[in-house]
């Protein structure tokens, strides 16, 4: 598979040019900010459920600062580290990862400047799949509806997980309620995002998203929608998966049989 499959270079250059501005909360990446507490604490619920037990060597309690120590996760789509920089202060062993060198010089400056140690690399899921290295929990958050194969990405992304590992992904929905919430609403009448920065072709449904899942080997267990709650300016976990989702998927330690048909 070509190192190119995934990657949209006029999307990468777009988040290229607002490299600078990630870590402001005011600015161009405000909406992540504002999503940043619900993905993290989601994230950690689920890797603290699932890797929880003598299995893995420890009870894992989610109240715990460290709840994630002993964890390897790679972040895809890392930016400038918005979500590798917090669950490397909850103990996790984070690699972040992305196509933009200079988001990755952004995110390396950051993560120093915080005296936080996290393995970030300017390369792409099928690049770092050349290496053979695989992580307990692979995120790609907010980046399958940017990329032109979600099949294609979706497997790249599978490959980097380690047998019992998980995949969670948090996107946008393709429906009208997103077009007119996520796209018209949040990018040309509230500009929270820059114009452009979603394409309504590219959005993925949940069941694409399951679908896509299943081709790669891997077992879908939980979904959770997220909505933004205006009078609390802030955002939270909820059925309704219209607009923004999150999705879990597991690697089964052994490979499923595949039998004659």
């Amino acid at each position: 598979m070509s190192a190119s499959t995934t990657i949209d270079r006029d999307e990468v250059a777009r988040f290229s040019a607002l490299a600078g501005e990630w870590w402001d909360p005011k600015g161009p990446m405000a909406p992540l900010h504002r999503l940043n507490p619900v993905r993290l604490g989601y994230v950690k619920d689920q890797a603290c459920r699932h890797f929880d037990g003598p299995g893995d060597g420890a009870r894992r309690d989610p109240g715990d600062p460290h709840a994630l120590a002993g964890l390897s996760i790679l972040d895809i789509g890392c930016g400038a580290g918005l979500v590798s920089e917090p669950l490397t202060r909850m103990g996790a062993s984070v690699t972040g990862i992305d196509p933009s060198a200079e988001n990755i010089e952004v995110a390396r400056r950051h993560a120093a400047d915080g005296g936080l140690a996290v393995d970030y690399r300017a390369v792409t899921a099928e690049q770092l799949g050349e290496t053979g290295a695989t992580w307990d929990v692979v995120l790609a958050l907010e980046v399958v509806e940017h990329v032109p194969d979600v099949d294609a990405f979706v497997a790249a992304a599978g490959a980097l997980i380690r047998p019992g590992g998980l995949l969670i992904a948090s996107t946008i929905n393709r429906t009208m309620k997103a077009l007119a919430l996520a796209i018209v609403g949040a990018e040309y009448v509230l500009r929270w995002l820059p114009r452009g920065t979603h394409s309504y072709d590219r959005l993925v449904t949940p069941s694409e998203l399951g679908a896509a899942f299943r081709a790669a080997g891997l077992t879908r267990r939980d979904e959770t929608g997220v909505v933004y709650v205006p009078l609390a300016d802030r955002w939270k976990l909820s059925p309704d998966t219209g607009v923004n989702y999150m999705m879990v998927a597991g690697k089964p330690i052994r490979p499923a049989y595949q039998g004659n048909s």
